[in-house]
């Protein structure tokens, strides 16, 4: 199995947060992911004007927690559609 995820970066904090469009949450809200209070709901598009794409380096730790946490593969998107 593999999941999409896209990984953005607050610019204020620098924490990263995976975001991911096919698991939809109430609202039209997106699931999203961080290391730190780990799953919750999220505005995917009030997100975009204060998050910026996050860069390899940035999100491999959490790209390999979530793919520990779901067993699978989680493939790397730039943008949700």
């Amino acid at each position: 199995m593999t999941m999409k995820a896209i990984f953005r970066k607050f610019k204020k904090e620098g924490d990263v947060i995976a975001l991911f469009h096919c698991i939809s949450a109430s609202n039209g809200m997106v699931m999203s992911y961080q290391h730190i209070g780990q799953h919750s709901e999220a505005d995917y598009k009030g997100l975009l004007k204060i998050t910026v794409l996050a860069n390899p380096v940035e999100y491999g730790p959490l790209l390999k927690e979530l793919e520990s946490i779901y067993g699978c593969t989680i493939q790397v998107i730039k943008v949700m559609k």
